[in-house]
């Protein structure tokens, strides 16, 4: 029987924004002083803006505040830059956007208010005067002595990071964990959503396009999941829908209690038993978050869900931990937040098991206490969070202050069989955690790498990345120095439109000792990536670029080597000359959402490409496999035209040699770039192959040699063999045709050969045939006539 970890928020959370970092660091606020350096548990709101080219250290996020209306401490954030002291230009017309790419930016008053709240402390005074111009409303918002009581109530507290604790340590006793989030927002998944709307869009194996948060799960849990693991309130009413036109309800009246809720509570225990880890057997544990807050009414079907789902699977099965805030005003720590949080849903009918203490400094003895009594529960089931220098220390906080203890005796873990040799590798896995978070305290030396991206206006919207320079750097001995970019400031028409953003990014990216170009869509800010590229390639620069940032590497190839003028890219210029990339043809034009090539794909060496950089990185293996989101891909015209000048090669291709999907110069230090997202596959312990060597490459010395001989002989692929299966697809071109998918060892799920489909391929198949005993007109479906 699969045991079940409910985590959600409460209703009044803490104000957060920047971005987990490995150091720590401090910048002048809006009025001239430095900021404390801040939690690293709090998130930054996926709706916060930055100043584009901003130079940026990783650090940890702002200390909360309260939700109160009192004089606050200075929290503004280490990871956001100043905030212009002009006033902004103000306009009531909700259409004005920036749509040059799909994103929405509208210039509304209330749009720009709401930038303001996100982007620095910024709180209301208790006499607000009724009219003022725009200027005064300016001065009027940006006085952070105050916070209003309406305005202290952002999106919750993150629990992303607790859930994801309190899977790693069950795993450090060797039990086998999974996670499920549940995002109660009404899009059916997270593909179509802008970065800068809702952080970036996490690709799983299975091609699923999911909330950030199932990338935490994975990087800490060292799993991975399914499109199923994250449920949204679009998926399941599309799925009682279809029930419903199937006639599965037989007639019935559908209604939110109990069809909606049955079908959330089915959802759940169906995939809580999905294996997701290298042993291929059934969970232990379920850890499931509850995105939003308590209260909110999007999510009130999912708490009603889940009220029912803790009968369903017993008491001893299921346990909540509700994360809390607890302000701290005028030096006091106030535990009302928490009360009211704790009242509202012992009012919903859930009772929490353990209450998660959120806090800028440890929980005082007084503060737990007080907690205990009044939100009925033993002080051993208050467990305090406090800022740390960085999340990795989450797990071991946690730890020591009894969660496992106490799981262990709430949901009877001791009757779960635990095979010895999963003990070990618990045993192991909490040494080498300790290792890596003692040791990244202890580092010295730093690596100082730019990221030119499209939405850096946006920390979320590259979290993955982020994420994959971090373990990097860690596997270095490094601590990261992360420098922001925006794309667009590197163009000429900033030098005249804004020349000081123009020099900023400027001077970052020629001092930089490593450049990564992440990806993205549409027209914005592309070429300031090309600009970037050459004068990565020129310069002997460390560069790794990524999907978009592969593209722009052909672009500017093909630009300033080859000599093809005007060279573009179809999506960005139709009318280009020289389309050297171009649409992928399978690829719906009319429908956006799942469209892309998604999902886990292989990616093939060439021949003589033993001695490679990015083939060392992958073990010296004939087969890379990566995670893949587009919908355009190089021209294949091109390609014998592109290798055929100067040093490029390249170097991975897909099974049927068709596709290019790997580049790499053989004259310089370190150029490389993917048509993948290998940032989707990294891990703490494990960290992505092509962002080692960057890192590595811009660290200096030997330090890239030694991470290659290392990699040779050790690197092991975070996915399980079950996950390497591409779907089975037609030849584009026409040497592909004569080409099968299924070479090198790669399996293919639905090939059709000679008539015959696969296995597999045929039991899916007739899995979706629903035969009913008799239809309406009483004729057996099976009668032959």
């Amino acid at each position: 029987m699969v045991k079940y970890i409910l985590v959600c928020g409460g209703v009044i959370s803490g104000i957060g924004k920047g971005v987990i970092g490995a150091s720590q660091s401090s910048k002048p606020d809006m009025r001239g002083s430095t900021s404390v350096p801040s939690s690293p548990l709090l998130p930054s709101p996926r709706s916060a803006h930055r100043p584009h080219s901003t130079i940026h250290t990783p650090a940890p996020l702002s200390p909360v505040t309260s939700p109160r209306r009192t004089r606050l401490s200075s929290v503004s954030s280490t990871n956001f830059p100043t905030v212009s002291s002009s006033p902004p230009a103000l306009t009531n017309d909700s259409t004005a956007y920036d749509s040059s790419d799909g994103l929405s930016t509208p210039n509304t008053l209330f749009s720009k208010l709401t930038q303001l709240l996100n982007t620095d402390s910024v709180m209301l005074k208790p006499a607000s005067p009724t009219s003022m111009s725009s200027s005064s409303i300016w001065s009027f918002l940006t006085d952070s002595e105050y916070v209003h009581p309406l305005l202290a109530q952002p999106p919750a507290t993150n629990c992303h990071s607790i859930a994801s604790s309190t899977g790693l340590i069950l795993k450090t006793a060797g039990l086998k964990v999974t996670a499920i989030k549940i995002d109660p927002y009404m899009n059916i998944d997270a593909g179509t959503m802008a970065p800068t709307e809702h952080g970036e869009v996490y690709v799983l194996n299975d091609g699923g396009e999911t909330d950030l948060d199932l990338g935490n799960y994975e990087r800490y849990l060292n799993i991975s999941l399914n499109r199923d693991n994250n449920v949204t309130t679009g998926k399941v009413y599309q799925h009682v829908i279809e029930k419903e036109r199937r006639g599965d309800y037989l007639g019935k009246t559908v209604q939110i209690v109990p069809h909606l809720t049955n079908a959330v509570q089915d959802w759940i225990e169906r995939v809580s038993k999905v294996p997701v880890d290298e042993t291929g057997e059934e969970p232990d544990v379920c850890v499931i978050e509850l995105g939003g807050t308590v209260g909110d009414i999007e999510s009130a079907p999912f708490i009603e869900a889940m009220r029912q789902f803790q009968f369903r699977v017993g008491h001893d099965n299921f346990a909540l931990l509700y994360v809390s805030l607890i302000p701290v005003v005028g030096g006091e720590q106030k535990t009302k937040p928490t009360q009211a949080g704790v009242r509202d849903l012992r009012g919903l009918g859930l009772l929490p098991d353990l209450i998660a203490c959120r806090c800028e400094h440890p929980l005082l003895t007084a503060t737990m206490e007080k907690v205990s009594m009044f939100c009925h529960v033993s002080p051993k089931q208050v467990i305090g969070v406090h800022n740390v220098s960085s999340t990795y220390h989450v797990p071991l906080l946690l730890k020591d202050q009894g969660l496992l203890d106490f799981l262990r005796r709430r949901l009877n873990l001791d009757e779960v069989a635990i095979p010895p040799a999963m003990k070990a590798s618990g045993d192991h896995l909490m040494g080498r955690w300790k290792s890596l978070t003692v040791g990244q305290e202890r580092l010295f030396d730093s690596v100082s790498i730019v990221l030119v991206g499209k939405y850096t206006s946006l920390q979320d919207s590259y979290m993955s990345v982020v994420k994959a320079l971090e373990h990097a750097s860690m596997r270095c001995d490094r601590k990261l120095i992360l420098h922001w970019v925006d794309s667009s400031d590197l163009e000429p028409a900033s030098e005249t439109s804004d020349p000081v953003r123009y020099h900023d990014a400027w001077r970052a990216l020629c001092s930089a000792k490593g450049i990564i170009v992440p990806g993205g869509f549409g027209h914005r800010g592309t070429e300031g990536m090309v600009a970037a590229v050459r004068w990565a390639r020129e310069q002997k620069v460390p560069f790794l670029g990524i999907c978009l940032g592969f593209q722009m590497a052909v672009v500017e190839w093909a630009r300033n080597v080859c000599n093809l003028e005007n060279a573009n890219s179809a999506e960005l210029d139709s009318s280009s000359p020289h389309q050297v990339i171009c649409f992928m043809p399978e690829i719906s034009k009319t429908h956006m959402g799942g469209t892309m090539r998604l999902g886990l794909r292989p990616t093939l060496f060439e021949p003589n490409t033993e001695h490679t950089k990015l083939r060392r990185l992958y073990g010296s293996k004939d087969v890379a496999w990566e995670r893949h989101r587009h919908r355009y891909e190089v021209e294949p015209k091109y390609v014998e035209e592109l290798e055929a000048k100067g040093s490029l090669r390249f170097t991975g291709r897909d099974e049927r040699g068709e596709r290019m999907q790997m580049l790499e110069l053989d004259d310089h230090p370190y150029f490389v770039a993917l048509q993948a997202h290998p940032e989707f596959c990294s891990r703490p312990l494990n960290p992505s192959p092509p962002f080692l060597g960057l890192v590595a490459a811009a660290c200096g010395g030997s330090v890239l040699d030694e991470q290659l001989a290392i990699n040779e002989k050790e690197y092991v692929a975070p996915h399980p063999e079950s996950a390497k299966v591409v779907p089975a697809s037609e030849a584009v071109t026409a040497p592909a045709k004569g080409r099968k998918q299924a070479i090198n060892g790669v399996r293919v799920h639905g090939e059709v050969e000679d008539g015959h489909q696969d296995l597999e391929g045929m039991e899916e198949t007739l899995s979706k045939v629903n035969l009913k005993d008799n239809l309406p007109n009483g004729i057996s479906p099976l009668a032959t006539h």
